[in-house]
């Protein structure tokens, strides 16, 4: 996820706002990139298409999310470390 592109994390958040296949991209896109948000296309009658900002907001959550178990991973290997545990160790009991 370190190295994601903006069209990876669009696809990943919109698969978090609902389930199941509920939208695609254009064939024929408009702007640089065919996965972005103005080639939305919903397949589901029931859900509406999330504005910019919805869409937006779900990338930053997601984002943080990573980055907040990404830095606890970090923190508590350094706890581990701090009580005296070597690198094999920590590797064997943790697997990170």
């Amino acid at each position: 996820m370190d190295n994601w592109s903006d069209q990876k994390w669009l696809n990943y958040a919109l698969s978090k706002m609902h389930t199941g296949c509920w939208y695609h991209f254009k064939k024929d896109f408009t702007g640089s990139h065919r996965q972005s948000y103005e080639n939305i296309i919903i397949d589901n009658t029931e859900i509406t298409k999330p504005s910019e900002a919805e869409v937006n907001a779900k990338i930053q959550e997601l984002k943080d999310k990573y980055l907040a178990s990404k830095n606890k991973k970090i923190s508590g290997k350094q706890k581990l470390k701090d009580l005296g545990l070597d690198d094999d160790e920590i590797k064997a009991l943790i697997g990170v």
